[in-house]
């Protein structure tokens, strides 16, 4: 079975990629053009395309299809069947931060906000709010937010997830930082040298 925590973790991710998509189509009426770039990605970045559905899928429909077929959940050492209190109540606190980091992130970027990375397609740089902290927040939301589902319903599934996308983001961070180099210059070299790329404060002996 599915503890109410399991359940509310599942809702949680599901209101959090309804903020995305929505907060996405936002991004692209301000933008005035296309910010879905998956579709263009090559290479590892379109390896880490694949990479961030799956994890997502995972999250979502790995316990889902445990509970459908018991066989599976019953040689899952992960598996629960519903205990684990406290397990439960970190994940959901978790999930529930992630959740709001990641969007928070994501809205403050405006018009700026691209779901991919391709050259010559950035969109200005913002330094301020939550990216004063990490050069990129919505990523470490989404990984908190996967991470918190994890534990409010261990599973095997569950557990790949935020590995998985893990290494899809950085894999795209690392497309994403070639990119901006490219197209600010000395700009984005300042800010990547004061702001650490997953979370800490701002070096500013070199401001």
């Amino acid at each position: 079975m599915i503890s109410g925590f399991g359940w509310a973790a599942l809702a949680i991710l599901v209101g959090y990629l309804g903020l995305f998509f929505w907060g996405s189509a936002q991004a692209a009426e301000a933008a005035g053009k296309p910010i879905w770039l998956f579709g263009r990605a090559t290479g590892r970045d379109r390896l880490a395309a694949i990479g961030f559905r799956a994890a997502f899928a995972l999250a979502f429909f790995g316990p889902l299809l445990w509970l459908v077929w018991p066989m599976l959940h019953k040689a899952d050492p992960l598996w629960t069947e519903g205990k684990g209190l406290l397990l439960g109540v970190i994940g959901i606190l978790l999930a529930s931060i992630g959740a709001m980091i990641a969007f928070a992130a994501q809205m403050s970027m405006g018009r700026s906000w691209r779901v991919g990375v391709i050259p010559g397609e950035t969109g200005e740089l913002v330094s301020g709010g939550l990216y004063r902290f990490s050069r990129n927040p919505t990523f470490l939301g989404q990984l908190v937010l996967l991470t918190g589902v994890a534990l409010a319903l261990p599973a095997i599934p569950t557990a790949l997830a935020p590995i998985l996308f893990l290494w899809s983001a950085s894999t795209q961070i690392q497309s994403e930082e070639t990119a901006l180099r490219g197209s600010l210059g000395s700009g984005y070299d300042t800010y990547a040298g004061t702001v650490p790329r997953w979370i800490g404060l701002p070096n500013r002996s070199k401001t």
